[in-house]
C-alpha cells in the first residue's frame, strides 16, 4: 500500500467520522429545537398503531437514528410506558423516519448548488456566526443544526474525494458484481457492516458515495440495503440485555419486522433482476438509492401493518415466560426510570415528571395512614407509615439521581428550568414524608404513655389533616394537568391550614392553663399541627413552580 492509498484511507476514515459526528450535533440541534413538544408525542401513543408509525417516523426524523428510535421504544416497554403492541407501530415508523438522512445525502445530485464542498462551508459559517453572535436560545439551536448539516455534508465531501481514484479499480466492479449475483451475500455484507458502525443511516451514506462515484450497481445495492435494515436491529437487541422481557420482546420484534421485510423483498427483487439483467448490472445513483430505501421501508409498513399482532405473538413464542411477580416497589422504579430513555431529554424529562406524580401519590397515602394512626387511634397504620417512608425516601433518592443524569444532557433553558423544578418538586415530597414520619413517631409516643386527646383537639385536628390530605392531592393533580383550580384549592388550603393551626394553638394554650387536658398530650398535639402546616408550605411550593409556568 502506498502513502497516497495511506492518505486516502485516513481521508475516507475521516471524512466517516465528519458524516457521523454532524449528524448528532445537527439531531442535538433538532432535539433542543424541539423543545418540549416532543414530550407530548408520548401522549398521542395510544392504541392505534397508524398514529404510533407517524410519531415512530416523525421522532427518527428528529434524532436522526432509527436504532435510538428503537432504543427508547425498548426503554420505553421495559419502564412500562408502552405496551408492545404499541411499540410495533413506533419500530414500523422508525424506519420510514431514517430515510431523510439518505435524501440529504443525495442531496448532491439535486445540482451544483447542492453539492456539498459548494455550500457546506457557507452552512457553517452562517451556523457558526450565528452561536457566537447571537443570545437568542432559539437561534443558538438553529445554528447548531446547521453546523451539523455543513460537517455532514463536508464529511461526504472527504469520503467521496477518497474513493473517487479508485472508481475504475477492477477489484470494485468485481466485488459489487459479486455482490449483486449473490443476494445472501449482499444482504450479509449490508448487515455485517451496519452492525459494525451502528448506524444504518451511516452505512446507507456509504453505500451512496459509492453510487455517487458511479461504483454501484442496481442489484447490489438492493441487496446491501435489505441487509442494511438487518444490521441496524443489533443496536437495539444489545440494548435490551439486561430488561424486561416485554422489552426485549421489542426488540426482537424490529428484528423480525426488518427480517421479514428482507426476506418478501429479497425474493421479489431477485426475480425483477433475472427478468431485467441489464437494469440490475447498470449504475445505480445516490437519488435513486434514496428513493429505493424510502419506497421498502414505506412498503414495507404497508405490507406488515396488518400482521402487528402477529408480530407481538412471534415475539411472545420467542421469549416465553411472563414477568416476575416478585418484583418490589424498588426495582419498580428503577426498571421506570430506565436509562435507555435518557437518549432524548424531553423524554427523559416526561418519564421523571411520571415518577414524582407516583411518588406524590405515596405522599398522599402517607397522609391518609397518619391521619388513620391519630384519629382511628390505630397502632398498625403506624408500622405501614414508617414502611411508605422508606420507600419515599428511596423515591427521592433514585429519582434526583436519574435527574441528575438528565442534567447533564444537552438541554433548552426551559428543560434545564424544568429538571431544576423537578429536583425542587423531588424535595418537597421528601420533606413531606419527613413530617408524616414525624407525626407516625409522636402518635407512638401518645400509644406508649397511654395518652389521648380531648374530643375537642380531635376535632380540630381532624379538620386540618383533612385539609392537608386535600392540598398534597391536588398538588399532585397539579402536576398531572397543571389545573388552575387545584392550584387555587392548594392556596386556599395552604391558608386555612394556618390560620387553624393558630386558632387551634391558642384553644389548646387556653385548656392548659384551666388545666383541662394533660399537658405531655398537648405537647405532641402542638407539634402535630406544626407537621400538618409544613406539610401545607411544601405543597404550596410544589403549585408555586407550575403557577409561575416553570414546569
Amino acid at each position: 500500500m502506498s502513502m497516497s492509498d495511506v492518505e486516502m484511507l485516513f481521508k475516507f476514515v475521516g471524512g466517516l467520522g465528519m458524516f457521523l459526528y454532524g449528524m448528532h450535533v445537527m439531531a442535538e440541534g433538532l432535539q433542543k429545537t424541539a423543545g418540549n413538544k416532543m414530550k407530548h408525542l408520548l401522549a398521542v401513543l395510544t392504541n392505534n398503531r397508524f398514529i404510533a408509525v407517524l410519531v415512530g417516523a416523525a421522532v427518527t426524523a428528529i434524532i436522526q437514528s432509527s436504532s435510538a428510535t428503537t432504543i427508547l421504544v425498548v426503554g420505553f416497554v421495559n419502564a412500562g410506558l408502552l405496551e408492545l403492541t404499541q411499540a410495533v407501530g413506533v419500530i414500523m415508523g422508525a424506519n420510514i423516519g431514517t430515510t431523510v438522512t439518505s435524501w440529504l445525502v443525495s442531496m448532491s445530485e439535486w445540482g451544483a448548488f447542492f453539492k456539498p464542498e459548494f455550500i457546506a462551508p457557507l452552512i457553517i459559517g452562517i451556523g457558526a456566526f450565528g452561536i457566537m453572535f447571537s443570545k437568542d436560545e432559539k437561534k443558538i439551536d438553529l445554528s447548531q443544526i446547521a453546523i451539523g448539516f455543513g460537517i455532514l455534508f463536508i464529511g461526504l465531501s472527504f469520503m467521496s474525494s477518497s474513493i473517487e481514484p479508485y472508481k475504475d479499480a477492477p477489484i470494485f466492479a468485481k466485488a459489487f458484481q459479486t455482490l449483486g449475483s449473490n443476494p445472501f451475500l449482499g444482504i450479509l455484507t449490508g448487515a455485517v457492516v451496519t452492525a459494525i458502525i451502528q448506524s444504518s443511516s451511516a452505512s446507507v451514506g456509504i453505500l451512496q458515495t459509492l453510487a455517487i462515484n458511479g461504483m454501484v450497481n442496481w442489484n447490489s445495492a438492493v441487496f446491501i440495503m435489505l441487509g442494511q435494515n438487518i444490521g441496524t436491529c443489533i443496536t437495539a437487541l444489545l440494548s435490551s440485555a439486561g430488561a424486561q422481557k416485554n422489552a426485549k420482546r421489542a426488540a426482537v420484534i424490529h428484528l423480525l419486522f426488518n427480517v421479514m421485510g428482507a426476506v418478501i423483498f429479497g425474493i421479489i427483487m431477485f426475480v425483477f433482476f433475472l427478468l431485467n439483467r441489464q437494469m440490475g448490472t447498470s449504475s445505480v445513483s445516490s437519488v435513486e438509492i434514496s428513493i429505493f430505501h424510502t419506497v421498502f421501508n414505506i412498503a414495507n409498513t404497508v405490507i406488515m401493518f396488518p400482521f402487528a399482532g402477529f408480530l407481538v405473538k412471534a415475539s411472545e413464542i420467542i421469549l416465553r415466560g411472563g414477568e416476575s411477580s416478585e418484583e418490589d416497589e424498588v426495582e419498580v422504579i428503577i426498571r421506570h426510570l430506565d436509562d435507555r430513555i435518557l437518549e432524548t431529554p424531553s423524554f427523559a424529562l416526561e418519564n421523571a415528571l411520571l415518577e414524582i406524580e407516583h411518588m406524590g401519590e405515596l405522599a398522599v397515602k402517607h397522609v391518609k395512614t397518619v391521619k388513620q394512626a391519630i384519629v382511628d387511634n390505630n397502632p398498625k397504620k403506624i408500622k405501614k407509615a414508617y414502611k411508605i417512608e422508606e420507600s419515599l425516601d428511596r423515591y427521592a433518592e433514585l429519582i434526583s439521581n436519574y435527574l441528575l443524569k438528565i442534567n447533564k444532557l444537552p438541554l433548552t433553558e426551559e428543560q434545564n428550568v424544568m429538571a431544576s423544578n423537578l429536583f425542587y418538586t423531588v424535595g418537597d415530597y421528601e420533606r413531606i414524608g419527613d413530617h408524616c414520619d414525624s407525626i407516625a413517631s409522636l402518635a407512638e409516643n401518645l400509644q406508649k404513655q397511654e395518652l389521648k386527646f380531648s374530643e375537642v383537639a380531635i376535632k380540630g385536628i381532624t379538620r386540618v389533616f383533612e385539609k392537608t390530605e386535600e392540598a398534597v392531592e391536588k398538588s399532585v393533580e397539579v402536576l398531572k394537568t397543571e389545573d388552575e383550580r387545584a392550584i387555587d384549592i392548594v392556596e386556599r388550603d395552604e391558608a386555612f391550614i394556618d390560620d387553624m393551626e393558630e386558632e387551634l394553638r391558642k384553644q389548646h394554650i387556653k385548656r392548659l392553663a384551666k388545666q383541662q387536658c394533660n399537658a405531655n398530650a398537648g405537647i405532641i398535639f402542638l407539634d402535630m399541627l406544626a407537621s400538618l402546616e409544613r406539610i401545607s408550605d411544601h405543597c404550596l411550593n410544589i403549585v408555586g413552580y407550575t403557577k409561575n409556568e416553570d414546569i
